[in-house]
């Protein structure tokens, strides 16, 4: 059964989430996990695409920005982003930065959800928490 991480941050700086998502995007692939990063939306894509290029100094995370399934097939980078793309081969890991628990989620060996202070993010967070708790998963929560 999937196991479910919720990171909680106390500030409600987008900028904030991007860069916890890259952290465990990268904790993965030192793990050799492939990782799905499921964005909230394109521009949130890009941003993200930014930040796993500059989050860290001396550290380099491969990926590649997915519009598709098609375009995540075969792809030699362990960190793929989208929105709300189902990888015909699922990745280990998926980080979800979007609102809602994607339909796909279970395909995943791990799922790490990142909430912030940011009031409509937290109250979606709280819905997905509720979601995946009903259905029976185990639940983890890390205040950052």
């Amino acid at each position: 059964m999937t196991r479910v991480d919720f990171y909680i941050l106390e500030e409600a700086i987008d900028s904030a989430r991007l860069r916890v998502a890259a952290r465990i995007a990268e904790k993965a692939t030192l793990q050799n996990r492939h990782v799905y990063i499921n964005a909230a939306d394109e521009d949130e894509s890009h941003r993200l695409d930014e930040v796993l290029w500059t989050f860290s100094q001396g550290s380099f995370v491969p990926h590649r920005v997915i519009r598709s399934a098609g375009d995540g097939a075969g792809v030699a980078e362990p960190v793929l982003i989208g929105v709300a793309v189902e990888l015909p081969e699922p990745c280990e890991v998926m980080i979800n930065l979007a609102g809602e628990v994607p339909e796909f989620f279970s395909r995943y060996e791990r799922v790490a959800e990142i909430v912030d202070a940011q009031s409509s993010r937290r109250d979606a967070g709280r819905s997905r928490y509720k979601y995946y708790r009903d259905r029976g998963y185990e639940l983890t929560s890390h205040k950052i």
